[in-house]
């Protein structure tokens, strides 16, 4: 048989052929017989059980506990825009917190992650100005707070517009930027539920010169 004939057998590659009879041109294909290859596979096939056992047993752990610690602790996130100027800037690397508010409601001058429902799956950062039952309005370039001016050293200018008065709902917040002239926030999209807060700006990771936890 020249090598073209035999690039184009029937047979599989792997196929042994043996003779029918005593004529050498009748041939019958039949299943490959077993080879010692099987037997080392069977010795080796324990220890490569082992090593993924090993690997599952060793990387399973560690996916879960961080995915605990995303869902329920802690979570890496970057600040997008410049509603929350001068305090927080695009491209700064924050940590949010998520465990404290399972144990006590947010308080006036947090910086919260949020999620309003009519912006999909984006999230927001902004900072709680009214707690529940509280007073909101904006008269004259400033915050009313319960009838009275709120003090804030964190703005970079004024407010522009009239809003208000309205009264925070139970279990809710009003949050607005500290970017008050450039912010979507509760003037907007109204007070937020607890339900909806992710968690608290609690450590500023990035850029290194600005590391620092957040108030």
């Amino acid at each position: 048989m020249n090598p073209t004939s035999a690039k184009h057998h029937p047979f599989p590659p792997d196929a042994r052929i043996i003779p029918v009879d005593e004529q050498p041109q009748r041939y019958q294909a039949v299943a490959p017989a077993p080879r010692p290859a099987t037997t080392r596979k069977r010795r080796e096939s324990p220890a490569l059980g082992q090593a993924i056992r090993e690997i599952v047993e060793t990387i399973l752990p560690a996916v879960l506990i961080a995915l605990m610690i995303h869902l329920f602790l802690a979570q890496a996130t970057r600040v997008e825009g410049y509603s929350m100027e001068p305090t927080l800037h695009g491209q700064e690397r924050l940590v949010i917190e998520k465990l404290s508010f399972h144990f006590h409601p947010p308080e006036r001058g947090d910086i919260v992650v949020l999620r309003v429902p009519e912006y999909g799956k984006e999230m927001l950062i902004k900072r709680v100005i009214g707690l529940p039952g509280d007073t909101i309005a904006v008269e004259n370039g400033q915050v009313i707070l319960n009838g009275e001016t709120l003090v804030e050293d964190y703005i970079n200018g004024p407010v522009r517009g009239n809003y208000g008065p309205m009264v925070v709902p139970p279990d809710s917040v009003f949050v607005m930027g500290d970017n008050r002239n450039n912010s979507n926030d509760s003037r907007a999209f109204g007070p937020i539920p607890y339900d909806n807060i992710v968690g608290r700006a609690w450590i500023r990771y990035w850029p290194l010169q600005e590391i620092d936890v957040m108030n």
